[in-house]
């Protein structure tokens, strides 16, 4: 299989479908709560101002949910049956969002506050519940047959992903973590999601187990790049496209995968930026961070190991989607989230 020929059209293309095919069934359920939670969810998806005047702002890249109608188109099914799902998907990534900011303490997000240090923490946190309750009652409302099993699996993933953001947390009071142990959390963290939400779109498309478990994998590895290539953002990343301050991971001391890498190392890089990790960021301290774990090969190594992940995503891919030019709206997405710089 190939990647696309104009690399990032077709994918910006499926994106911008995407939001305006799944946008409307999204803004129905949230616009659907009561009172605060409503308020808080509308501005968190960049809908309304903090004081509640409309606004158009950034409501996410919908990668997601593409992912939903893309898989499902890949099996010949259609966009409009997977609208449910693929909003379903979208709601509760955005459940993992405001709960995560909570968490990292991330003061900024798409641009402007996020929606705790707006709200505060408690109206934050029950907006995120909330979103997530919504995703599983849109599966639970649906009448197409698959929709028991995609609740079923939403629900599993939820699980799944909760776990690998625990583990993400209890690496930073943990001296020492293996690389094994940190792919693992970040396969679990995000690949989950990434792999459910292309299963969705194969169950709504009559797929048999065998494709919806291929289409899955496909999206768990692709995740895995993804994740790779976020953790090099959140290093080296431009804050005027990322809306986060640079090193910001580095700052708050977090086990990403390349400074995983860096730090099971064996060289005088990874022990400079272990000495580093020992105590508070101060100063200098996150540039010099950032140097060593590019001297320690932790950059090159997540660079690396995305383009390995990708490769085995399209052998996934082949199993479930064996004519390339059906798999093409899968591969545009998967390519778009690996080779993109913020």
């Amino acid at each position: 299989m190939s990647a696309p020929v104009v690399e990032g059209q077709e994918a910006a293309a499926l994106l911008d479908a995407t939001r305006e095919t799944v946008n409307p069934e999204l803004r129905r359920a949230v616009e659907g709560l009561p009172g605060s939670l409503r308020r808080v969810s509308m501005y968190h998806f960049g809908w309304e101002h903090a004081d509640g005047r409309p606004a158009s702002g950034n409501a996410g890249k919908a990668i997601r949910p593409a992912l939903v109608l893309a898989a499902a188109a890949a099996l010949g099914g259609t966009a409009a049956a997977a609208v449910r799902p693929a909003a379903a998907v979208e709601l509760a990534h955005n459940f993992t969002l405001l709960h995560d900011d909570i968490i990292d303490e991330d003061a900024r997000r798409r641009g402007r506050p996020t929606a705790w240090t707006v709200f505060g923490i408690p109206d934050a946190l029950l907006a995120g519940d909330t979103l997530l309750a919504l995703a599983l009652r849109l599966l639970a409302e649906d009448p197409h047959p698959a929709s028991a099993r995609a609740s079923a699996r939403l629900a599993a993933c939820v699980i799944e992903l909760s776990a690998g953001q625990q583990a993400d947390c209890s690496f930073e009071r943990q001296a020492e973590v293996s690389l094994d142990a940190c792919l693992a959390m970040a396969m679990a963290k995000t690949g989950a999601l990434l792999g459910c939400s292309c299963a969705l779109g194969a169950l709504y498309a009559g797929a048999g187990d065998e494709e919806v478990e291929a289409l899955d994998g496909f999206g768990r590895e692709a995740g895995l790049a993804f994740q790779l290539i976020d953790d090099l953002i959140g290093i080296w990343g431009d804050p005027e496209h990322t809306g986060k301050p640079a090193g910001a991971d580095l700052a708050a001391r977090k086990k990403s995968l390349p400074v995983v890498a860096a730090l099971t190392s064996g060289t005088a890089a990874g022990e400079e930026l272990a000495r580093l990790y020992a105590g508070p960021m101060a100063g200098d301290d996150v540039r010099r961070a950032a140097d060593a774990v590019e001297r320690a090969g932790g950059r090159d190594w997540a660079q690396a190991h995305a383009a390995d992940r990708m490769g085995r995503a399209v052998q996934q891919l082949s199993r479930a989607v064996p004519d390339p030019a059906a798999a093409d709206g899968l591969l545009a997405l998967a390519e778009f989230v690996t080779r993109r710089t913020r």
